[in-house]
């Protein structure tokens, strides 16, 4: 497995406020009376009240629960992953953050593909590491990160870590278990392997056996922002080794969910009819994007997520129709880095699929 930093080994840091609902837990009892905590517990909230309603207000006065005991109970059972190897934060990004916080000091290198997605980039820069990018492997209908050059990468910088995204963002590629696995294998012994599963819940196969493991020198992400439908409340969780939790929580913001996302979680995951309801909508509407889309000539890259990969002809063909779409009020994705240029994302959303909504692209692709 690989080694934690210095810094975190030993005692390292505690979290000085671990909060009410943890305290109960230690104590084994409730603690009626909050006379210690500097919470707004006496504000009256009426313009809150007024605007969301009493239910809303009840979960703004009080810090969350900083363990969200109630989400892990419940995603321990839904996606049959153990309780002690779950740790809930706010969304995947801020679960990127806390993972490069916690694995890699600044100066250490990190590996990751060119393009994939940016803010894995953006927080390891800002982490003071130095980011070494591969290219994807690509030709006509496939971009696809390349798994044996990120191996070869992170053996000759040393890298304290690599980045996946699985299924990948911008391209929806899917690599299968076994291909992750090998990864892992095939990593150096003091390489940890960040594996961002964001989209996890919009593959074709989202309950293998292998979507359960805990895995050695890994930290898996997942999300409720996508499928779940609770991107504005930041939640997201990570499954590790209990050890590898623990160094996490040393560097963790201790309340980064509110207890409304709390709240708003827990009624989400005790409904999930409604969230598979919502994810077989989305591979409908995929498919139907994909199939429109192709019979128009795009090369449209196989997607395992929620949105569809276009591979236009040039990085200027590209550049325009986003730019007309976006002129248009009509917004789609084209990623910064300059060797995705030629990619658009879209989305599958009904929007999408509203007769007109995307004449320019299709204008293009009619063109080509």
């Amino acid at each position: 497995m690989p080694r934690f930093p210095d810094h975190l080994t030993g005692d390292g840091p505690t979290n000085p406020f671990p909060g009410i609902r943890v305290l109960e837990r230690r104590l084994g009892r409730e603690i009626p009376h909050r006379l210690g905590s500097n919470e707004g517990l006496d504000m009256p909230h009426r313009a809150l009240r007024a605007h969301f309603g009493d239910a809303m207000v009840e979960h703004a006065y009080c810090y969350g629960d900083s363990e969200a005991l109630g989400v892990r109970q419940r995603l321990a059972e839904q996606q049959g992953v153990p309780l002690e190897s779950l740790l809930v934060d706010a969304g995947a990004d801020s679960l990127i953050a806390l993972a490069l916080r916690t694995v890699a000091e600044p100066g250490t290198t990190v590996v990751a593909t060119a393009g994939t997605y940016p803010t894995f980039g953006y927080f390891a820069r800002g982490q003071g590491c130095r980011l070494v990018e591969v290219a994807y492997d690509e030709s006509p209908g496939r971009l696809a990160p390349d798994l044996e050059a990120l191996v070869a990468a992170a053996r000759e910088s040393e890298a304290r870590l690599v980045y996946l995204a699985n299924p990948d963002n911008p391209s929806g590629h899917l690599h299968d278990d076994d291909a992750v696995r090998r990864l892992r294998e095939a990593l150096p012994d003091d390489c940890w392997l960040l594996l961002d599963e964001a989209y996890h819940d919009f593959r074709g196969d989202p309950d293998t056996p292998f979507a359960r493991e805990v895995l050695s020198g890994v930290i898996r992400l997942r999300t409720l922002s996508k499928a779940h439908g609770l991107a504005g409340l930041r939640i997201g969780y990570a499954i590790a080794e209990p050890e590898t939790l623990a160094m996490m929580m040393k560097v963790r913001i201790h309340y980064a969910v509110s207890t409304l996302t709390l709240a708003a979680a827990e009624v989400v995951l005790d409904h999930p009819d409604e969230t598979r309801e919502h994810i077989a909508a989305v591979h409908r509407r995929r498919a139907r994007l994909a199939e429109h889309l192709r019979g128009l000539g795009a090369e449209v890259l196989p997607s395992a997520t929620n949105f569809i990969g276009v591979q236009m002809q040039s990085a200027e063909l590209a550049e325009r129709v986003n730019r007309e779409l976006l002129e248009a009020g009509r917004l789609i994705a084209r990623p910064a880095h300059p060797d995705l240029g030629h990619v658009l994302r879209i989305t599958a959303v009904e929007d999408a699929l509203v007769p007109g909504r995307l004449a320019i692209l299709e204008e293009a692709l009619r063109q080509a």
